[in-house]
C-alpha cells in the first residue's frame, strides 16, 4: 500500500515524465548504453544510467497532453495504475526483455552486429508496444488532463 508521501512522489514523477522531452530523450539511452559497453566507456555507461534515473525529474510538467510521447507516458501510467489486462500487447512488452538482455550481452562480447540488431529490434518492439498501448487507452487518457 502506498503512503501519502509515496503517492505525492509518484504523482510528481509521472506528471514531469509526461513532458515529451523526457520520453524522447530517453529513446537514446539503450543505444548509448550499448555503445558504452562495446567501447568500455565506463564513465559514459554511468552517465547513461544516472540520466535514465533522473530523466523524469529534469523536465517541467507539460502544458497539455497533445504530444504523442505525452500520450505514451500517460498510457503507460494508466496501464500500470489500473492493472489493466492488455492481452496480446503484453507479448511485445515481454519479448523485449530477452532481446534487450541479448543486446547487452552482445555488446559486452563486442559483437557489434548482434548488439546492433538486438538493439534495433528492442527499440522497434518498444515503439510498437507503446504505440499500441496509446491506441488501446486513448479514450481513457482524458482522465489525466
Amino acid at each position: 500500500m502506498e503512503t501519502t508521501s509515496q503517492t505525492v512522489l509518484n504523482e510528481y514523477f509521472w506528471k514531469r515524465h509526461a513532458n515529451p522531452k523526457s520520453g524522447w530523450s530517453r529513446t537514446v539511452t539503450l543505444p548509448l548504453l550499448i555503445y558504452a559497453i562495446i567501447g568500455r566507456r565506463w564513465k559514459l555507461l554511468l552517465a547513461v544510467i544516472v540520466f535514465t534515473i533522473i530523466n523524469p525529474l529534469l523536465f517541467p510538467v507539460p502544458d497539455n497532453t497533445d504530444a504523442w510521447m505525452t500520450k505514451v507516458v500517460l498510457a503507460e501510467r494508466y496501464w500500470r495504475s489500473h492493472e489493466t489486462d492488455i492481452g496480446l500487447l503484453n507479448i511485445l512488452n515481454l519479448a523485449n526483455v530477452p532481446i534487450t538482455l541479448y543486446a547487452i550481452y552482445a555488446a559486452y562480447r563486442r559483437n557489434i552486429g548482434g548488439a546492433t540488431v538486438a538493439t534495433s529490434l528492442s527499440m522497434t518492439l518498444k515503439f510498437a508496444f507503446v504505440a499500441a498501448l496509446v491506441r488501446r487507452f486513448e479514450d481513457d487518457l482524458s482522465e489525466f488532463d
